[in-house]
């Protein structure tokens, strides 16, 4: 009872440790893992045993005989079922060629390429070569999201690193489910007509199982027939119900059934597939934490021992510095990508979660079926998982600076609400020259900004979402734009050092409106319009404005007319350069007006006479 107690106080221990210092959670995990199990045996225990012990002597410990393994696949089959939901056609056909050939064309220069050198480095067998390079291929947006959020790149950069990380996950997992399941079934005669069979069984059956399941629970799902409260335990213990059912009819076949069954469920159109994906994240984090610490304390020095040697070192290097760079390179070329972009996306490919569990449950499977150097596959892939985790959370920021793809600036403008004030704003300013990024909750709202052309987030502020999302990392300049005054004050407190470090704006209440000595500092625009004044303005003249301004004076008297005219708002000001300067409740904010630029308004044209008797 201790133990396991330990393992999930560690566990989740470990993901509060990932949270805090923003790296990823698989590195404590495995770290604290090493050292309650093979470290303790060797180093800290007087009668050289593990302080958490997952099998000993084979039938005992937490997990006595197979029951780890069992454990193991489980917890597995709903991690790679919670990856597949992630995965959607729409995603696919619209994240560019990079990223289709990185997941397709990068895959199979990982796939030859680290099987070859596994082959010839470690005298592998080809189909255990394979195998390795199979479970490699993933990178995971669990280990790249930690390591790129605090780096401010080009949204091309980290859009390229987190799509290929979502992408590839259950992508990897196939291709590495598929190679292991051709050994299994090969045996000792090599790829027979029988093996050939018993893998097209597999793949039928993995395939049939999956495709039939998901859609009877999107139906059911779909027609109510389960009751919401019911909805994320029924749809887990169908999970369960697909992977043993399958795993019944044809052996090895319960991780492809569940893979697909995800990508299906994941492509339906489901009411609650965003609840059904919040419970299976959540699950996910304690399998994981719980998964990962018995993983790791279940292997032995004997296994680590095996990586003492140069040919570890010579893999690892291959692998990191010659293979990843070649696929990257391969899948680049002729993109909008110049070479120090390409250089960053080929140093930054840290090996994920999926990778380091199924090698543990397929090496473990293998060496149960006495294959000759299977005893080679979990080490080899825990240590290409550590090192390249390692080494791209230590070096990724240094590096970034190095090549010169780090952002020295953040111009990037995030505006929450997308309303149509938002979406005027954000259109205008995007084809400024400027990345702009909407969130809502309102979904009819995000539809109508991607209409535009807008990047757009359905997504609500109280979810840490937000704060994971690396695309937002060249964002400098954060806009509260919602017609909920207390919304608009709490994404300024919640997100201003994030988003806002080179300005923090919001739209000033109705109440502060009313009040002339209750100007908040970061007011957005002018102290007399709150949103009700905006949104009339854009409902009357759907349109932003600009007009020519040269020096401080003039400036003064454009705003002094569009304080008496409330079918004018000034906005920002505009340079010659196209840089902009947003302009707040406090006017007396705009310092030197340098010549050519242009005050950018919302609403009606100017009266050009007035303007002129003014001057």
């Amino acid at each position: 009872m201790l133990e396991l107690a330990g393992i999930i106080i560690l566990g989740i221990l470990a993901q509060w440790v990932a949270w805090k210092f923003k790296i990823p959670a698989i590195l404590p995990l495995i770290l604290i893992g090493l050292l309650v199990g093979p470290i303790a045996a060797e180093f800290l225990s007087e009668d050289g045993t593990k302080w958490i012990e997952p099998i000993w002597n084979g039938e005992k410990g937490l997990f006595p005989g197979d029951s780890l393994y069992y454990f193991v696949s489980l917890a597995i089959s709903i991690i790679l079922f919670e990856g597949g939901l992630t995965l959607k056609r729409s995603e696919i056909k619209t994240v560019g060629p990079v990223i289709t050939k990185l997941i397709t064309l990068g895959s199979a220069v990982t796939f030859f390429g680290a099987g070859i050198v596994a082959h010839y480095i470690f005298n592998l067998s080809w189909d255990l070569s394979f195998l390795f390079a199979g479970l490699i291929i993933v990178t995971g947006p669990t280990v790249i999201t930690p390591i790129l959020r605090n780096i401010p790149l080009k949204k091309d950069i980290s859009t390229v690193l987190k799509w290929e990380g979502i992408l590839i996950d259950p992508i990897g997992a196939l291709v590495a489910v598929l190679v292991f399941e051709f050994i299994s079934v090969g045996g000792d005669s090599g790829f027979t007509k029988t093996a050939l069979i018993e893998f097209g069984k597999i793949v039928l059956f993995g395939t049939t199982f999956g495709f039939t399941f998901a859609h009877a629970l999107a139906f059911a799902i779909n027609k109510k027939f389960i009751p919401h409260y019911l909805l994320n335990v029924v749809s887990l213990s169908t999970v369960l119900l697909v992977f043993v059912e399958s795993e019944i009819f044809a052996h090895e076949s319960g991780l492809l059934a569940v893979v697909v069954m995800g990508m299906v469920l994941g492509n339906s159109k489901l009411d609650n597939i965003k609840e059904l994906l919040y419970f299976k994240e959540s699950l996910s984090v304690l399998l994981i934490s719980i998964l990962f610490i018995l993983l790791a304390a279940n292997i032995n020095i004997e296994d680590l021992e095996l990586l003492y040697t140069w040919k570890t070192v010579a893999l690892f290097a291959i692998v990191v510095f010659v293979i990843r760079p070649l696929a990257v390179f391969l899948s680049t070329r002729d993109s909008k990508l110049n070479l120090n972009e390409k250089l960053f996306i080929s140093w930054v490919g840290p090996r994920g979660i999926v990778a380091a569990g199924i090698a543990s449950l397929f090496g473990s499977k293998l060496l149960k079926q006495g294959v000759v150097g299977a005893e080679y596959i979990t080490p080899l892939v825990f240590m290409i998982v550590l090192g390249t985790v390692l080494l791209n959370a230590t070096t990724a920021r240094l590096f970034a600076k190095m090549v010169g793809v780090f952002l020295t600036k953040s111009n990037g403008i995030l505006i929450i609400g997308a309303s149509k004030v938002s979406r005027l704003l954000g259109h205008y300013l995007e084809t400024n020259g400027r990345h702009v990024v909407l969130i809502d909750s309102n979904q009819n709202n995000i539809k109508k900004a991607k209409e535009l052309g807008l990047e757009a987030f359905d997504t609500n502020i109280y979810s840490e979402t937000l704060t994971d999302n690396i695309e937002l990392n060249d964002v400098g300049y954060l806009m509260a734009l919602t017609g909920n005054s207390d919304i608009n004050k709490y994404a300024i407190n919640k997100f201003s050092k994030q988003f806002g470090e080179n300005g923090s704006f919001r739209l000033v209440s109705t109440e502060e409106m009313l009040d002339e000595n209750n100007n908040p500092h970061e007011g957005l625009f002018s102290h007399t319009d709150d949103f009700n004044s905006l949104a009339e303005v854009a409902k009357k003249h759907p349109s932003i404005q600009e007009i020519d301004v040269n020096d401080e004076e003039e400036y003064l008297n454009l705003i002094e007319i569009a304080n008496t005219d409330k079918d004018i708002i000034p906005l920002f000001l505009k340079d010659n350069n196209n840089e902009f300067v947003i302009i707040s409740s406090y006017n007396t904010d705009i310092t030197e007006i340098k010549e050519n630029s242009k005050l950018v308004y919302l609403g009606k044209p100017f009266d050009v006479e007035k303007v002129v008797n003014e001057d």
